[in-house]
Formats: structure tokens, sequence, C-alpha cells
């Protein structure tokens, strides 16, 4: 995705400058300035980050209540994002992305006889099964590439997926 300049400065061959805020003329020559995403840049969250953040933004005129709820809480969106995001969203949720939540699973790499790939399926620390891929809540979710990794063979391949049902 392209993301278009806010403003262009030109510089002429006499040494003069100019500010545009659009320009269809001279653009190869003209020196981009300031992407919306550099002034407004978007912060990533998951559904469940997301919920907790508005739970935190009981009073949304009360900057100092939101500020004492992610001090005070043990799983604080603060482990998650700098201060400087949270900042920004608080007066933009605008600004907050909702991306799904991304797992790891292991995988066949060849499809089997019904198209689907097969996923692990892990019990007590073993191999229980590999089903077709229906259902992602079935098959095994590591946290980390290195955590599948440690599952995979040369005929399957740790994949990040997004979590279905949230």
């Amino acid at each position: 995705m392209m993301i278009n300049p806010v403003a262009y400065i030109y510089n002429y061959a006499n040494g003069d400058y100019a500010l545009w805020h659009k320009t269809e003329q001279h653009i190869e020559k003209a020196i981009p300035l300031y992407t919306k995403e550099q002034l407004h840049p978007r912060v990533k969250m998951t559904k469940n980050q997301h919920k907790q953040f508005e739970s935190y933004k009981v009073d949304k005129n009360n900057f100092y209540h939101f500020w004492q709820s992610l001090l005070v809480d043990e799983v604080s969106l603060l482990k998650e994002f700098s201060e400087r995001e949270l900042m920004f969203v608080w007066l933009d949720e605008e600004l907050i992305e909702i991306v799904p939540n991304m797992k790891w699973f292991v995988r066949s790499k060849e499809t089997n006889r019904t198209e689907y790939n097969d996923f692990l399926l892990i019990d007590s620390e073993r191999i229980h099964g590999w089903y077709p891929f229906v259902d992602k809540k079935i098959a095994t979710q590591f946290d980390t590439k290195e955590q599948a990794e440690q599952w995979t063979n040369p005929l399957t391949e740790a994949v990040q997926l997004p979590v279905e049902g949230e």
C-alpha cells in the first residue's frame, strides 16, 4: 500500500523553494514531506488488547485514571505497547488497527486427498494425530516459531495463521 505524502517541497533552478499540499506538476522533482503514517501512526492491537484498552478508558476525559489503570494491572498493555503509542490511541481511537491473533501451527507441506493440509495435534507431549484443516482449535497452537519448529520434519512446516473465533 502506497502512503501519499501530506505535502511536497520543490526546489526551483534559481534556488527558490515552494511548498505544496498536493502537486501534479514536477512530482518527480518534488520532495515528499510527512506521510500520513508518520503524522498519525497506526497501533496494531488484537481484539483482546482492544477490549482491555477500552476497559481502562472508563472516563474518556480522565487520562490520569487511564494511566493509573495501566500501571497497576499485571497484564498491562505497557508490556506490549510504548507509552507514546498508548497516548496516541487514547487521544484518537481511529489510530487503532485491529489485527487477528496469530499463532504458529505445524502442518503438512503437501495437501491430502481432500485438498487440505494436515495439522498436528499433540497430546501429553507426544503426537496424537494429524487432522485436516477444518478447525484450528483442534490443532496444537504454538506461541513462537521456535516452539513449532521443534515438531517439524522434512514433510512438515511451521506456519503462522490467524486464530479463528476471536
